[in-house]
């Protein structure tokens, strides 16, 4: 009788507790198992909207939603990937229709190119650049210390020549890619007069950078007006936008892609 009653007690008493210790003598939770659980059966969660307990599915597992919210099921969505192996992790792509327009008396001062352009010289030092603004202090992130980041560049030179005569007009140019304000990849050209007036070319320009430190960059588009040979006062240098009305700004607009690839290190967060 005497264990009867020691028994029911103790059920009364937990059945009034607020929390509920196994192996501990102060419980933090309404149960608190200091120790190994070991689930042989179901485990679902009530689903509040219903009413019905949810075991979720296949493959799905249970995350925090944070203080004083249940837990819920949540799909794992990471990839498999191979060790050693480069995937691709961060895209994104740009577009700037302002461009950029260079006068006679906005050449650079830049003599030597083969010493002022080198890999990581700063923007601020390169004279008579001009950065296109929508391809301009743009983020990308990198996430992995090993990694290899490709950009492609494409854009639009013009300039406002008339017919060619018996003298050869041309114009040299460069546009560099900068990351975090420093140079990564750099390309020269030369646009020339021809038989028809105001004539354009394409500039095309791909480059690319290995092992970014992990975090976020800005990735920058700048160009400059190097050297004019037999050219009035009056001649303009336009890039990625038209100087003259045989094209337009849509024609003429620049574009920005940048592909990060990388070896994984770390994941994404758990999506729903």
């Amino acid at each position: 009788m005497k264990n009867t009653l020691t028994i029911l007690f103790l059920s009364i008493g937990l059945s009034f507790s607020a929390q509920v210790g196994i192996k501990t003598d102060t419980p933090k939770a309404k149960l608190d198992v200091n120790g190994d659980a070991n689930f042989r059966g179901k485990i679902a969660l009530l689903t509040i909207g219903d009413n019905k307990l949810n075991e979720g599915t296949n493959g799905q597992i249970l995350v925090s939603q944070g203080e004083g919210n249940p837990p819920a099921w949540k799909t794992l969505r990471i990839p498999e990937y191979e060790p050693n192996n480069f995937y691709l992790i961060f895209n994104n792509s740009f577009s700037d229709k302002t461009g950029i327009k260079f006068t006679n008396s906005e050449e650079s001062a830049i003599t030597n190119r083969s010493t002022a352009f080198t890999k990581n010289v700063t923007y601020n030092s390169l004279n008579g650049f001009k950065k296109i603004t929508g391809l301009s202090s743009q983020p990308i992130h990198v996430y992995s210390t090993e990694s290899k980041t490709y950009f492609q560049f494409e854009t639009v030179i013009q300039a406002n020549f008339g017919a060619v005569g018996t003298t050869d007009a041309s114009i040299d140019y460069a546009c560099g890619i900068f990351v975090d304000d420093k140079l990564v990849n750099l390309r020269q050209g030369n646009i020339k007069a021809s038989n028809f007036t105001d004539p354009f070319l394409t500039h095309n320009q791909i480059g690319i950078i290995e092992n970014l430190a992990k975090g976020t960059h800005t990735i920058s588009v700048a160009c400059s007006r190097l050297k004019s040979y037999n050219t009035g006062t009056g001649i303009q240098l336009a890039i990625g936008i038209n100087t003259s009305s045989n094209i337009d700004s849509f024609i003429s607009q620049s574009s920005l892609k940048v592909d990060v690839y990388e070896v994984p290190q770390v994941f994404n967060t758990i999506l729903n």
